[in-house]
Formats: C-alpha cells, structure tokens, sequence
C-alpha cells in the first residue's frame, strides 16, 4: 500500500511537459552558456514548450558545440541544427542586402534596429535572402565600436597599421580604406588573439566586451558607431514543413517583431553593462568629433552600396527604406 500511495505521488509531480515531445528542436548557437544570450534564447525555448503543451522542445547546443559560427547557417540548412542563431555576414556573399544594417551610423541600440531589421524584412524587401531556411526573427546589437590594447584611438588616421578584428567583409572594408589590417574571426576567438598579441583591437559592440571578456585586456575604447551586426534565429525547412499546422501557428507566436525585441533588449542591457564594466576598471573611454570620422563612413556606405547595384540588387531602395525605418522605429 505504501508503495502505491508513493507512485502516486510520484505520478502527481511529474511536469505536464516531461512526456515525450514531438519534436525536439536542437538550437545551435555560439555564445557561451553563462551569458544573457543564452538565457534570452532558453526563456523563447521554455515558452515555446509551454504554448505548444510540450509537443515542442528545445534542446541548446551553446558556445559552438554543435556547429561553428561560420558554419552555422550552412549547418542549418543541411540538418545539422533544427534552429541556429548567428550572424548573417559570418556566410560571404549570402545576405549583401541584409549587410546593409552595417554601415556606419544606421542604429542608436540594439532594440532600435532590431525595428528596423525585423522590418525591412516584414515588408519583404529582404526576405528573399532567406529563402532556403524558415526564420524565426531578426535582431541586430548595438552600435560597434572600436577597442585597443595598448593603443588609443581618436581619428581614422590613428587606424593605420593596427590588426583589428573585424566581424565581417562591409566592416573590413571601411577599416582597410584607413590603413588597418582587417582580421576575420568569430568572436569566441578573440580572447586569446589579443591575448597573444595577433590582434591589436577589436571591432564589438560594449555587449561582446563583456560577453567575451575582452574588458580584462582591452584599456581604449572608443566610441564611434562604427557598425551593427545583423542576426537570425532561423530554422531548417524541411523540419518545419514536416511540422503539423498548429505546432507552425505555435512558432509563428513566436516568430517577428516580439522576440526581436525580447532579445535586443538583452543586447542592449548588457552594452550597458559593459560599457560600466570598463569604467570601473579605469579604461579610458574616448569620444570622438563625427566630423573626423564622417567622410570615412559616407564613402564605406557609398562603396558597399554601389557595389551591390552593379549586381543589380535594389541596394539604394533598401537603405533608403532603412533610414526611413530608422526614423519610424525611434518614435
């Protein structure tokens, strides 16, 4: 009788979503574990799981474990992953209109342009890109700025010669116009790079300087807008198309504009942080006259853009309607 009486019990604690799920969605990222990335991304698995009764669940593969950040959309597509979150630019060549979100100047935080990003792909003026994954959201960080070890920067001119991480070719493109070597690599290698003296800065948004703890080697900061990446939270088709219509409407709840949002103000809360992070550290944080920096950044945007309308993309329709998201999304 005791025995029973503790089955039961047993029975009656046993979470509405411990049976076996449907789907188990395996969710391949490159943040570390310990980060508020990470946990913004558990908080969308765990309401997911709950909206959906338990059919769908998400299983986290953080810090590169599952696929590399380069390789990450790639990984998607072919089934490696269910869903991937990573940066567009980390695939060459694959998101040139997407890129567009990073040219100098275009966002205030990460909320902001994740607005504007989320849009542009609403209205479908970039959607396109996209076409052999199921995304989820977009979202972009923060402004990037520029970081040094031993060496303050204050004027483009003060960029010659240093090897600077740049996330991807639009940013390598505008620090080569001023004389830096530009160095491509995801940004769990930069760590050690500086360490080791490979890098003399990076190029990251004060979110990455935490999250990266490149605080704990970089002393110079300095605060031009530089850039913005764009991200994705996209999902492998072929899982999705499988999937019945109301587990899709699930992932639609959860899909656009609101986990866009969710998750940039993640981004934009650990900015704040990291920018605080260096303070108290007694890091020189150095402003910067836009006047200096301003030609530098109308010629990489003009460059890009040019560029793409050779190939014969709508590049010049797109910032233009990015810059007038810009406005919408500050009001």
């Amino acid at each position: 009788m005791k025995k029973v009486a503790t089955l039961t019990l047993s029975a009656l604690l046993v979470s509405p979503f411990s049976q076996a799920a449907d789907y188990t969605l395996r969710f391949s990222h490159f943040w570390p574990a310990s980060s508020g990335i990470h946990q913004g991304f558990e908080e969308w698995g765990q309401s997911l799981e709950a909206a959906s009764d338990g059919r769908l669940q998400v299983e986290f593969y953080p810090a590169q474990t599952l696929t590399k950040a380069p390789q990450s959309y790639d990984g998607v597509k072919m089934g490696i992953a269910d869903i991937t979150a990573t940066v567009q630019g980390y695939t060459a060549n694959r998101f040139p209109l997407t890129q567009i979100m990073e040219l100098p100047g275009m966002v205030d935080s990460a909320v902001h342009g994740s607005c504007v990003l989320q849009s542009l792909f609403d209205e479908g003026l970039i959607a396109k890109e996209y076409d052999d994954t199921q995304v989820l959201y977009l979202f972009t960080h923060g402004p990037g700025y520029l970081h040094t070890r031993d060496q303050a920067i204050t004027t483009p001119d003060d960029l010659a010669g240093l090897k600077i991480r740049r996330p991807t070719t639009v940013v390598a493109q505008l620090l080569e116009s001023q004389g830096a070597q530009p160095v491509g690599m995801p940004a769990p290698e930069t760590y050690p790079s500086l360490q080791r003296g490979v890098l003399d800065g990076v190029a990251f948004p004060w979110e990455a300087m935490k999250v990266f703890r490149t605080n704990e080697l970089a002393s110079y900061h300095t605060e031009v807008n530089l850039y913005t990446l764009s991200f994705m939270v996209t999902m492998n088709k072929r899982v999705y198309n499988r999937m019945p219509d109301d587990l899709k409407a699930v992932l639609a709840d959860h899909s656009g504009q609101e986990w866009s949002q969710k998750l940039a103000q993640v981004f934009d809360d650990l900015d704040h942080a990291g920018r605080a992070e260096a303070s108290e550290a007694g890091h020189q944080l150095i402003p910067v006259q836009q006047a200096d920096w301003q030609p530098v950044f109308e010629q990489a945007a003009q460059t890009y853009l040019s560029g793409l309308e050779k190939r014969r993309l709508p590049a010049n329709e797109v910032y233009q309607r990015a810059l007038e998201l810009a406005d919408a999304c500050r009001a």
